[in-house]
């Protein structure tokens, strides 16, 4: 199964509280360039449900006719509704949320089902049990898993691989200022045939211009949403550092972000958001210059050390 090196997830900015038309347009856009992979989570949004339900529409008006050629993946384990069984991984609770997010996708079957996190309270054998049987319904064609360790990884992989069904990728976040995976994850990925597509490659937009000066108004930090504004002043010695090796690689730090996480073997795609069309198109650029010297990662690697 392949997946093109840059996907579309839509995490922010496809909410009800989002503009549909902007949407809609970085959608057919990201397609246009050959992006074939969307990816969604039941409580996308906001609110939760919300970027599905878009998304659904999107299908509808625009890229129904071109279903097989587009590769999508909705995942649940969050807090998606109240109750016991609206989030974590249970068999009822992955099940039923599956249900729920083709309804509002409008779909019969999403390409990836994701548990979304693991479940400290259920056994792994329930929760792979679950995956292996929205396979056998036809509601999947593949499985994958997302923020679960390198152990809980490698459980997961060997029961699914008991059950018949192979755990196809591994979505965890990945980005210069997060190198988690390097510490065995990737390792186990690799010695299990599983992909991985790495998620925040910007680090929540750490690694783009918009904070080389310091913390606009409008954005998540000085709204200290998903992002606190101390940890931000704290790296922004490094973002400049960052920001002049990119530019001596004729590259936005955006773009030269993204590359260096595909720099990876392992790392099959990178998953980005965009806001807008003429974003997306800026950072899909990266793939233009993919290559970095030894000399520029050891720079890269004293200065993430400072």
């Amino acid at each position: 199964m392949l997946l093109p090196r840059i996907s579309l997830g839509l995490w922010h900015n496809f909410g009800d509280v989002d503009r549909f038309d902007v949407g809609r347009s970085t959608t057919l856009r990201a397609f246009d360039l050959g992006i074939t992979h969307f990816d969604l989570a039941n409580n996308y949004g906001p609110p939760p449900g919300s970027a599905e339900k878009n998304f659904g529409r999107i299908l509808d008006q625009d890229l129904r006719s071109h279903r097989d050629e587009i590769f999508i993946s909705t995942k649940a384990g969050y807090e998606m509704w109240p109750g016991p069984y609206g989030e974590w991984g249970s068999r009822k609770s992955l099940l039923a949320s599956l249900d729920q997010s083709l309804s509002r996708l409008g779909l019969e079957y999403v390409d990836i089902f994701y548990s979304h996190r693991p479940d400290p309270h259920t056994p792994i054998e329930e929760t792979m049990g679950a995956l292996d049987h929205a396979v056998r319904q036809g509601k999947a064609l593949y499985v994958g898993i997302s923020n679960y360790d390198s152990a809980q990884s490698r459980d997961a992989a060997r029961t699914l691989r008991s059950l018949g069904t192979p755990c196809l990728i591994h979505q965890p976040s990945y980005n210069l200022f997060n190198r988690w995976i390097e510490q065995g994850l990737t390792s186990v990925l690799q010695e299990e045939g599983i992909g991985c597509i790495a998620f925040s490659p910007l680090a929540q937009g750490q690694l783009t211009d918009r904070y080389l000066q310091d913390i606009p108004n409008s954005s998540r930090a000085a709204r200290e949403h998903f992002l606190k504004t101390q940890d931000v002043r704290k790296n922004l010695p490094k973002v400049r550092a960052l920001h002049a090796i990119a530019a001596r690689r004729d590259q936005s730090l955006a773009q030269m972000a993204i590359a260096w996480v595909l720099r990876l073997p392992v790392v099959t795609s990178a998953l980005i958001g965009a806001s807008s069309p003429a974003q997306l198109e800026q950072n899909v650029r990266a793939l233009e210059h993919l290559d970095f010297s030894e000399t520029e990662l050891a720079e890269i690697d004293q200065i993430l050390k400072e």
